[in-house]
């Protein structure tokens, strides 16, 4: 491979200047980057290439924010659940928290702005059967309801930042300061934050790129306590609410929002709730404000003739890159954590900034690099996942984060890394600006539509969870399939009905949950507009329990479509013959074992024009369905693998009924695929295993030839 340069970030640290030297050689980069912990040393900076500059606008300033305690970060928690045995109950409502973190807002008055709830009843108790007590951080309660349970919806302060406790934690930062993070709602704050940008971007004339990690408010993450993490979402609000907003939301909205519509019953509207209109309401209030405060910081750089770079992490709530708002900020770019091919097309697919960049795993941090591990495993790994998806949507640049004297100490790592940015190089300088060719359109289907693109089952960012990666996983084959994805939501398709260019639907998740649907279901209106689309011709693929909502006798409320419906133990009287596996079928051709991850149970067919394609244990985990002149595929659970992602675009090309056309630019052996680039007559051969593979290659006409490939191989072809 041609030794190439550029599009390359690289993190340095004090006392590194020469290894700094010698691995911006051997890596090809073009940008130095410090972290959080870590500084760049004056020579450093004079090095010939562009330095980035970590940012932090309301944490890291611990002088200002002492002087204005009342201007903290704040958010509402919630108590655990306390049964009440006498007529009295007391609820130290701090229980299990980690008072390092969090405190008690007595600032503002608790029974304006707390909450008591019977959870048994789900009323709420009147402030004055109840009392707060300071000194213990107890509320004490009279006159309860015997053997009901009660909790305490409690605004607290935030007086650690949960990023910086991570870290600190992680690497065992001692006696570090604890970053204390402020409101930019709050006058003196917001004053701040504008005045310190403006020197500091005075102060360091050397750097080129601001690193913004974010803005100001935190994903929501708490810490139980024992300083482990207790709740994590990465798109939770929780952390944007203070007094000050209530009270401009109650003026800007018209109505009041109560605890209760951030602590949603200790969900905290985490991103698997279906949201309700109050807090969909306050995601946008929050926007609005965010972004029109970071277009004035990043105005400010601008004037300074820097670039803005946004983290997507950290503190990124009210900077969402698909919401309304984002374009109107006027950022440079983005860059963010990438996990595997979905979160690389998060970040590769954000409208209206110069350029994306992507931090590849693992992290430079002792949890990884220390002695008799092997960070190459974790680093091809992530690598291969990713790669699929640079092939549809390349990322700009590339880099890496932590601290580089740790992956100095593996020399079977900075050899691998060198290969990687190599590639990364000949990938986009191949391919970038171009678009790939496509077999289908697809739209993902959930109560979120296009805010969360590409960020469906996420609970924290790139992490694995069993309640989630059978679904998760069709996010991850999607990412680098040839296919267009766009993400719409049912109030898209009630008010719209369906874009005229979408061939297949596809609908996935959990009962009751945001991406499956819920009580959305329930909406004639809805019904009948896909049931009328499928009925004319689309294609719907449905995995886990899709349009699942128990009304009028109908689980899977597309069960006509799909042929098949959920057994809930209330027609266990009524037999069900219809249990018969099809022979040989277009969608399992290329399968020999199937994995539907934690799959489903007690899946049944309706009658006997099912397509059952995989039965066992006395249910169906494979299906399909016509239904008029469309179709409809059922898949019990789809966590990602080669096969799972070719078993997915089977079953999207037959819901489409195009399945002659799926052997345009294709390949036969489910771990290699092919990327077509019409524009400019090229075309890719990926071999996505870490071993070597023989496949058949189907041109854009259909025409086969074998080739062979090596381990993790891409073999480029010009074509006519």
């Amino acid at each position: 491979m041609k030794k190439t340069t550029g599009r390359v970030t690289l993190p340095s640290q004090q006392h590194f200047l020469q290894e700094t030297k010698e691995l911006m050689e051997r890596w090809g980069a073009d940008a130095l980057r410090d972290s959080d912990g870590t500084k760049l040393d004056d020579e450093i900076k004079q090095l010939d290439a562009k330095i980035y500059t970590t940012y932090f606008v309301a944490r890291n300033h611990n002088d200002f924010a002492k002087q204005h305690p009342e201007e903290m970060q704040q958010l509402y928690l919630m108590s655990p659940y306390y049964t009440a045995t006498e007529t009295t109950l007391e609820i130290p409502f701090l229980k299990g928290y980690f008072e390092e973190q969090i405190t008690p807002d007595y600032i503002h008055d608790p029974k304006r702005w707390w909450e008591v709830i019977d959870r048994t009843t789900g009323e709420v108790v009147s402030p004055d059967y109840w009392q707060v007590d300071e000194a213990t951080n107890c509320v004490t309660m009279k006159q309860v309801e015997q053997w009901h349970e009660y909790t305490v919806s409690f605004l607290a302060y935030m007086k650690w930042d949960p990023t910086q406790m991570y870290n600190h934690i992680t690497n065992d930062w001692g006696d570090t300061p604890h970053d204390i993070p402020f409101d930019v709602r709050q006058p003196h704050s917001n004053q701040y934050v504008k005045a310190y940008l403006q020197q500091w971007l005075k102060e360091n004339p050397d750097t080129d790129v601001v690193r913004f990690t974010t803005f100001f408010y935190h994903f929501t993450l708490i810490f139980n306590d024992l300083g482990k993490e207790k709740f994590v979402d990465w798109f939770g609000y929780g952390a944007s609410v203070s007094v000050a907003a209530l009270e401009a939301f109650e003026k800007e909205k018209g109505y009041r929002l109560r605890p209760e519509d951030i602590v949603n019953k200790g969900y905290y509207n985490t991103t698997f709730r279906i949201p309700s209109q109050a807090y969909l309401d306050y995601i946008d209030f929050i926007q609005q404000f965010v972004a029109k405060e970071v277009k004035e910081l990043v105005d400010i750089v601008h004037e300074h003739d820097k670039e803005a770079m946004m983290f997507l992490g950290d503190n990124w709530i009210g900077t969402e890159p698909y919401g309304s708002y984002f374009p109107s900020v006027g950022m440079d770019a983005v860059v963010g954590s990438v996990g595997d091919g979905t979160t690389l097309r998060i970040i590769s697919d954000i409208p209206g900034v110069k350029y994306t960049e992507g931090r590849f795993l693992p992290y430079f941090f002792p949890d990884t690099f220390y002695e008799g591990n092997d960070p190459v495993i974790e680093a091809n790994e992530n690598w291969l996942t990713a790669r699929r998806a640079l092939m549809r949507k390349p990322l700009d640049r590339i880099g890496y984060g932590g601290y580089l004297s740790l992956a100095y100490k593996f020399p079977k790592f900075v050899d691998y890394v060198e290969k990687v940015t190599n590639e990364f190089r000949e990938i986009y300088d191949n391919i970038h600006g171009i678009q790939p060719y496509t077999g289908l359109k697809v739209a993902v289907l959930n109560a979120w539509g296009k805010l969360r693109t590409w960020q469906t089952h996420i609970v924290a960012h790139g992490k694995w969870y069993k309640k989630a990666y059978s679904y998760h996983g069709v996010l991850e084959a999607l990412s680098g399939s040839a296919v267009d994805v766009s993400f719409i939501s049912f109030d898209d398709v009630i008010a719209k009905g369906v874009p005229e260019d979408i061939d297949v639907i596809i609908n996935v998740g959990d009962a009751g949950t945001a991406f499956s649907g819920g009580e959305k279901w329930k909406n004639p209106q809805l019904i009948s507009i896909l049931r009328k689309w499928i009925y004319e011709g689309g294609g719907f693929v449905g995995i886990g329990e899709p349009t699942a909502y128990h009304h009028e006798g109908r689980y899977f409320q597309l069960a006509n479509v799909f042929g098949l419906d959920k057994e809930l133990g209330f027609s266990l009287s009524t037999n069900k013959y219809f249990t018969e596996v099809i022979e040989n079928h277009f969608i399992a051709e290329d399968m020999t074992a199937f994995d539907f991850g934690e799959s489903m149970e007690y899946i049944f067919a309706l009658n006997e024009a099912t397509e059952i394609i995989e039965y066992s244990n006395d249910g169906v985990h494979l299906a399909s369905s016509g239904f008029g002149k469309g179709r409809a595929v059922y898949i019990a659970g789809l966590p990602y693998s080669h096969e799972n992602t070719r078993l997915l675009l089977r079953a999207m090309y037959y819901a489409a009924h195009k399945e002659e056309e799926m052997r345009k630019w294709f390949a036969s052996n489910v771990h290699c695929e092919v990327h077509a680039y019409p524009e400019v007559k090229k075309y890719a051969i990926i071999n996505n295993s870490t071993e070597k593979q023989v496949t058949n290659v189907y041109d854009g006409d259909g025409n086969k030839r074998q080739v062979e490939l090596e381990a993790s191989e891409i073999i480029w072809e010009d074509y006519t």
